[in-house]
């Protein structure tokens, strides 16, 4: 095994750079959803996951696995927006919540919050950046995806999945 070695300081430089640029680039896009659409990340990403399924209804476990997310977190997620008349959810004939959909009002915010949240990542990351730059990042973007994927014997329906949905949250 290789012995451990640091990074030199411009690598440092970039990697808290980097850090940092996604942390903000993050706060933005959430403080946005929330101030303009009254609808958290969170909630953004079940939202649009649910709008592009079929009939706007999924599984449970589909859409957690979809959004790669532990099933605890989705159901507690799913709670609170039922409580907010975002989502319904259908139970089995014993009482098992099995299937969540897309209420008229989920709809209606989700439909609202998409180009606007679409204007705002517009406005955040790509005004500022050069036909090249994007490419590059784009390159190494689907770089870094195959290799962590490859390493934990991931396919399409993990961290591809995630990155599809983050495409747009």
């Amino acid at each position: 095994m290789a012995k451990p070695r640091t990074l030199e300081p411009e690598q440092w430089e970039l990697w808290n750079s980097w850090m940092q640029a996604q942390r903000l680039l993050a706060r933005e896009l959430d403080r946005d959803l929330q101030r303009d659409y009254g609808i958290s990340k969170a909630e953004f990403s079940v939202l649009v996951t649910l709008h592009r399924a079929a009939e706007g209804r999924m599984r449970v476990g589909e859409l957690a696995e979809s959004l790669a997310w532990e099933k605890s977190r989705v159901a507690h997620q799913l709670t609170r927006m039922e409580n907010r008349e975002l989502v319904d959810r259908t139970e089995d004939r014993s009482g098992r919540r099995i299937g969540v959909g897309l209420t008229a009002k989920g709809r209606s915010a989700v439909e609202n919050a998409i180009l606007g949240h679409a204007d705002n990542i517009r406005r955040y990351f790509f005004e500022t950046l050069t036909p090249e730059q994007a490419a590059a990042i784009h390159m190494w973007s689907r770089q870094m995806v195959d290799r962590v994927e490859a390493r934990s014997g991931e396919g399409a329906d993990g961290i591809a999945a995630e990155s599809a949905d983050q495409s747009i949250t």
